[in-house]
């Protein structure tokens, strides 16, 4: 049985549930509704309804990010084959994350699958939502906004999906065991980012606040997924023209003209708890230590084999390479102890004694109170910060025009807060380089870099300090990166289950 048989049974089997509990919640049976007369197209009747199926879409957003100890974690996926980091873990989650590393990765491994169901998961639920939500009789305005959050959230998931395994299945209908799209074919990758600027044109003007302190989609999270939508495309390997480079520096320009976000004046922000979903974080993965949904991403920053933490699993996980420290300017705030990284910390046996470990460590996303009082963190995983936003704004604006004084401050700001000089006087090209070096060096571990990788076809060489082309790039540790590594390969599992799916090329 393929995944989307199952993912279509997983629902029935919950759907089942939700109406065995509402039918039992009565006591007065005479009076009770024929259980068997409540179906999917009927169940979709109240606000509160339509409100749990959206809400639903929400928590597909968070398996990329769960995980931690030695179990390893999909969002590590992305970080290895950029070459700006390590691992030195051995075991069940070494075997998943040294054929990462190494460019060795086949089609069984398990993060993949992650990825691809938990994605489909929440393209199914939004589904749902889009095509059941019109018919429901509910404030109008919320319904909308209930409509865009849907859009957005389908949206953002084939944007991932597209970018790691290219042509995938575009399912933009609930299924049911007649569809047709049980066994769905390959889709093309300009189709498939048509349907996702159709579902961000249209969550765009679905009545969205410009900012949603709870954690909900805004108006800001769609024009900045815009934003680096149409960025992507104006690269590879769609090559949709230039003027997909205007379409980004304009929808970069609305978030930085509506004065509603701004960079955090301290990197101590990032992980601050009382900053999430204000100020640079513009759209965040919801957690809440206090119940279910804690994050699992913390065990994954410490070292291997120093207990200095009160999390169990310390395995060096995943560190940047001393290469990629060293590429950093002379000064830079952000290689600081405990700004993005950290080489020293108490051991949990003695809190008065410090370490210097033998190697640094991500502090990005560090929680020192889960560490060292609780083993358990509620932090939030950003997907977009206002930083990104600067960036996509400056390189779209090079490209269009050249070097602007608008290109210029939005790069600054960013430095300034790193403590570097402001660039200046630089030409086309040498603005493009600076641009990309100086998000290399900010957006690192946050699963951008891997994608900017392959919408440009460039990779960075520590040693040279140029952008080589993609393939053919040497990581410091040895392995080159080929043309297959520009795509991931579509899991085996629905590669066998699912005869019309076409797997990746060099898989």
């Amino acid at each position: 049985m393929n995944y989307i048989h199952k993912l279509l049974n997983a629902f029935l089997l919950g759907f089942v549930l939700i109406v065995f509990l509402i039918s039992n919640g009565c006591t007065k049976f005479l009076t009770q509704t024929d259980p068997s007369n409540i179906t999917l197209d009927n169940f979709y009747t109240t606000a509160e309804q339509a409100q749990s199926v959206v809400d639903a879409t929400y928590a597909d957003l968070r398996p990329i990010y769960d995980g931690g100890g030695f179990g390893g974690s999909p969002w590590l996926m992305l970080e290895f084959p950029t070459g700006l980091s390590n691992t030195t873990i051995f075991g069940s989650a070494g075997s998943i994350n040294f054929p990462i590393r190494n460019l060795s990765m086949t089609a069984d491994n398990q993060y993949l699958t992650t990825f691809w169901r938990s994605h489909y998961r929440g393209i199914a639920n939004a589904n749902v939502a889009i095509a059941k939500l019109p018919d429901i009789e509910m404030d109008e305005n919320q319904k909308n906004r209930l409509l865009g959050e849907a859009r957005f959230l389908r949206a953002y998931y084939y944007f991932n999906l597209v970018r790691l395994f290219g042509d995938v299945p575009l399912i933009l209908e609930p299924l049911d065991l007649s569809s047709e799209q049980l066994n769905p074919k390959n889709a093309s990758a300009v189709d498939i980012y048509d349907a996702i600027v159709d579902d961000l044109e249209y969550a765009e003007n679905s009545g969205l606040p410009f900012t949603d302190m709870n954690g909900r989609v805004s108006l800001g999270a769609v024009k900045t997924l815009m934003a680096s939508v149409y960025l992507t495309m104006a690269g590879y390997p769609l090559q949709a023209g230039s003027n997909y480079y205007t379409l980004a520096k304009d929808k970069a320009s609305e978030i930085i003209n509506s004065d509603m976000f701004y960079l955090f004046n301290t990197y101590a922000d990032l992980r601050n708890k009382d900053a999430e979903n204000i100020g640079e974080n513009i759209f965040m993965v919801q957690y809440d230590e206090s119940i279910a949904n804690r994050n699992g991403f913390q065990q994954l920053l410490l070292p291997a084999s120093v207990a200095i933490s009160l999390y169990s699993a310390n395995t060096g996980m995943i560190y940047p390479t001393a290469e990629f420290l060293e590429s950093y300017e002379a000064g830079d705030k952000r290689t600081q102890e405990k700004e993005f990284y950290y080489r020293e910390f108490t051991l949990a046996s003695d809190r008065t004694e410090t370490v210097t470990l033998e190697d640094w460590f991500i502090y990005k996303w560090f929680d020192p109170v889960a560490h060292t009082e609780t083993a358990l963190s509620g932090l939030n995983w950003p997907l977009f910060r206002y930083a990104e936003v600067l960036f996509i704004f400056a390189e779209a604006s090079n490209e269009i025009d050249g070097p602007t004084e608008d290109a210029f401050n939005a790069i600054n700001a960013i430095r300034e807060r790193a403590e570097l000089t402001p660039l200046s006087g630089l030409n086309q090209e040498e603005f493009r380089k600076a641009i990309l070096l100086e998000k290399w060096h900010e957006m690192c571990f946050e699963n951008k870099t891997w994608f900017d990788m392959v919408r440009l076809r460039k990779a960075y060489n520590f040693t040279t300090g140029a952008f080589d082309d993609f393939v053919g790039h040497e990581f410091v540790f040895g392995p080159i990166l080929t043309e297959n590594n520009l795509l991931f390969p579509i899991p085996e599992a629905e590669i066998q289950n699912n005869e019309n799916l076409i797997q990746n090329p060099g898989y």
